[in-house]
């Protein structure tokens, strides 16, 4: 389940460590029985040594948030950096649904999205403009700009636009569990592509 940016057979960092113990009691617990305390036993380190990185669990899952978000982000072409080269729209809109698709699967993202507490999805979704949101946003951005120089997408703003394609896809992601029996997997992709191509078409 680790993103960790370590390398093969190379030590963790205690950064890792410590979101690496708070993403297996997400994924088994809940975020609600997560506990900072028991984040520092599972990583090895003291309470105090996760004190001093982040105020509190919180804090600790957010940073976990944005780098799982991240990886998954880097993981596919919507994370790669070439701003020269244009993109057609569809191409573009693929990459987007890949990456809703991932997000909406991971055991972590999974668990808050599963939560029956709605003020979890809230706090760490909805209501807060994160790292990872602002990643997130930035290769929307990108590849919006892209697919503009080629002429795919239309004109406009793309930090504007950027931010639509991330709200559409995000509430797809989040209510695709109650739509599950009316859009099975196939359909939910197709439909979702559809209208993120029809919104950024000229």
């Amino acid at each position: 389940m680790s993103s960790s940016n370590a390398t093969a057979g190379a030590p963790r960092s205690t950064d890792d460590a410590i979101l690496d113990a708070a993403a297996d009691l997400v994924v088994h617990l809940g975020v609600r029985r997560t506990q900072l305390a028991e984040i520092a036993r599972r990583a090895g380190v003291s309470r105090p040594t996760v004190y001093r990185r982040w105020p509190d669990v919180q804090a600790v899952i957010g940073a976990l948030l944005t780098r799982e978000i991240m990886a998954t982000l880097d993981g596919t072409p919507l994370g790669e950096h070439d701003q020269d080269a244009p993109v057609d729209r569809e191409t573009f809109v693929d990459r987007v649904v890949e990456v809703a698709v991932r997000l909406r699967d991971h055991p972590v993202l999974g668990a808050l999205l599963h939560s029956d507490d709605s003020d979890l999805l809230l706090q760490y979704v909805v209501e807060r403009l994160g790292a990872s949101q602002r990643g997130l946003l930035e290769a929307l951005r990108t590849g919006i700009e892209r697919g503009q120089a080629g002429g795919s997408v239309r004109a406009g703003e793309p930090t504007e636009l950027a931010a639509m394609v991330l709200l559409i896809a995000q509430s797809t992601v989040q209510s695709h569990r109650m739509v599950a029996s009316l859009l099975p997997e196939a359909a939910w992709r197709r439909e979702l592509a559809r209208a993120l191509n029809g919104y950024l078409a000229p």
